[in-house]
């Protein structure tokens, strides 16, 4: 089963990055250079309306990590996850992720660093990566671009998909690699 899966995975992003354009060109009609350049000329627009929210979305996610509110909910959750036969080491990982795409993304590579990728945690760290989003920079920055100011459910929405993302790599991850 891993073999499957690790030759599905080498051909299926140059599979996606061919078909659409393909697909767009000869089924749609639609004339994809053109419709790139003009995309991305909208593009600079997008990111000056996006800075505001963006720089109070870091403020607010580094006094988080700087106050000790992180160490404080990782102590808390810490005991149940290692009951569970849970990774501790994985844990961080899972509450950096809905926060922010760099620090998680460091985290992962330091995991990876520190166990190795084909230890069981640098596969949960990765396939977390791969499983989950920045639920709040997609808020911040998404929806701060269209000035949307009603998130509340789609905070939750967010948080739920990142909470079952988090615990089917785990599962996906202790089932098929042990």
């Amino acid at each position: 089963m891993y073999e499957l899966f690790t030759k599905l995975s080498s051909w299926m992003i140059p599979a996606i990055i061919v078909f659409i354009p393909l697909y767009a060109a000869m089924r749609r009609r639609i004339p994809v250079y053109e419709t790139f350049v003009e995309g991305a000329k909208d593009g600079f627009g997008t990111a000056i309306a996006i800075i505001p929210p963006l720089v109070g979305m870091m403020v607010a996610i580094s006094m988080f990590r700087a106050s000790g509110a992180m160490d404080l909910m990782l102590s808390a959750v810490k005991p149940a996850f290692d009951w569970m036969g849970i990774p501790s080491e994985v844990v961080p990982l899972g509450i950096l992720r809905p926060l922010t795409g760099a620090g998680s993304l460091a985290f992962t590579a330091d995991l990876i660093q520190t166990y190795g990728p084909d230890s069981m945690i640098g596969r949960i760290a990765s396939t977390i990566q791969g499983s989950t989003d920045t639920t709040l920079y997609v808020l911040t920055v998404y929806f701060g671009a269209i000035a949307v100011r009603r998130t509340r459910y789609a905070l939750k929405v967010g948080l739920f998909s990142d909470i079952v993302g988090f615990f089917a790599a785990i599962a996906i991850c202790l089932y098929i690699f042990r």
